[in-house]
This record gives C-alpha cells, sequence and structure tokens, in this order.
C-alpha cells in the first residue's frame, strides 16, 4: 500500500508542477483542466495513507512523508502565485474606480510623505 501511495503523490508532484507553470503562463484553460486531476489524486491519496500518527512514526512512510511534504510546498507556492495574480487585478480594479469616483489620490510630498490631493488640484500643491 505504500509503494501505491508514494505513486500516487509522485503523479501529484507532476501535476502541481504543470499547475504552476499553467499558472506562470496565465494558461487559466490548462489549469482548470488539471483540478479534476488534482482532485482525483488527493482523494486517492487520502484513502492510501495511513493514520496521521502512523505516517509521523514509522520508519516505512518516512518516504510517502517527504513526498507529502514536497506537495504540500509546491501546493502553497501556486496557492502564493494565484493570490499575487488576484491582488494585482484587486489592484488595477481599484485604480479604474478611484479614476471614475474622481476619489483622493495618495501621493509622496518632497520629505517622502504620503499626502493625499483631490482631483484637479494643481501640480504646484504636490
Amino acid at each position: 500500500m505504500s509503494e501505491r501511495a508514494l505513486f500516487v503523490s509522485d503523479q501529484l508532484i507532476q501535476l502541481l508542477a504543470l499547475e504552476f507553470e499553467a499558472l506562470k503562463s496565465q494558461d487559466l484553460d490548462r489549469f482548470e483542466s488539471l483540478q479534476d486531476g488534482k482532485n482525483d489524486l488527493l482523494t486517492e491519496l487520502s484513502a492510501l495513507c495511513p493514520s496521521p500518527e502512523d505516517l509521523q512514526n514509522l520508519p516505512e512512510w518516512d518516504a510517502l512523508r517527504e513526498s507529502l511534504i514536497q506537495c504540500r510546498d509546491m501546493h502553497r507556492r501556486n496557492a502564493v502565485l494565484i493570490e499575487r495574480k488576484l491582488d494585482t487585478i484587486r489592484g488595477a480594479l481599484h485604480s479604474l474606480r478611484a479614476g471614475e469616483s474622481g476619489s483622493p489620490v495618495e501621493v509622496y510630498d518632497r520629505l517622502g510623505q504620503v499626502a493625499r490631493f483631490s482631483r484637479g488640484r494643481g501640480y504646484q500643491e504636490v
């Protein structure tokens, strides 16, 4: 059973690497197409894995534990990349909305302090 779990975790590592490449290239169709396979692998892996206590304490599960740690780290890396891209999109949307509403704009003054200025104020006041 541990050999099958290790095989499935290796497949998950490969899939997470493909997912990262799809995210980097902003190929959302490819990213979406990988999700069903990832869910299937995770389901199978949860059925094959021993209890958390056995996974931590029994030496025959060491290779699987290391592989699962690598999966976790790769998943976190992908999640960070997604979050950064979402933050960029949110920032762009916020800028577009702020530009339409005439809300104050934050700029730096000569001393490097943040100063808030409303639209329509002159350049000299900055």
